[in-house]
């Protein structure tokens, strides 16, 4: 019997990170906040990406953010920088997605980072964009750094701010957990 009990709670421990692997919507809008100085000069890396797997136009899903990304484009505080959407399954170990905007030179992208997502009990988001200032040449010349660590509730809009640039996140389940 009391091993029945110790099984039963080692169940118990090990159960709610089972339960949580599941398929999610991720959506995101990253912006400039007008009339804020830069936060960061940092030069993006050659190896931005590194380990993420790439979001390319055939894995990305439709948004539903559009209402609000309108309202900031309307605004002259705000400037829409980029605006995706996509599937993917999470789990309690972090997969790490790359996403870009714009035409690829030498290596770098106007706009590039990478979101890494694991997902306990709630979801940890580590977002990491640049947005580079190509040359005529295709040369990067200046990029600004936006980085930011946070713990977010399933299913509800977040927002990161960092500066001049600002990014809302919402990481949502499209089925119910395993």
């Amino acid at each position: 019997m009391r091993l029945l009990r110790s099984l039963t709670l080692l169940l118990v421990l090990f159960a709610p990170a089972a339960f949580a692997d599941g398929t999610y919507q991720v959506e995101l809008i990253l912006f400039r906040q007008n009339g804020e100085p830069a936060a960061t000069n940092q030069p993006a890396p050659e190896d931005w990406d590194a380990g993420a797997r790439k979001l390319g136009p055939d894995n990305q899903a439709s948004t539903s953010l559009d209402t609000l990304v309108g309202k900031l484009e309307s605004s002259e505080n705000y400037k829409v920088l980029l605006h995706r959407a996509w599937q993917q399954d999470l789990s309690a170990t972090p997969s790490k997605v790359a996403i870009s905007s714009g035409q690829k030179q030498f290596g770098h992208y106007p706009i590039e980072g990478t979101v890494s997502l694991g997902l306990a009990r709630f979801t940890d988001i580590d977002a990491n964009f640049w947005v580079n200032q190509l040359d005529d040449h295709g040369v990067l010349v200046t990029s600004e750094r936006m980085r930011q660590a946070t713990r977010v509730r399933n299913g509800e809009l977040t927002y990161l701010d960092n500066g001049s640039l600002a990014m809302l996140i919402k990481v949502s389940p499209l089925q119910a957990p395993r």
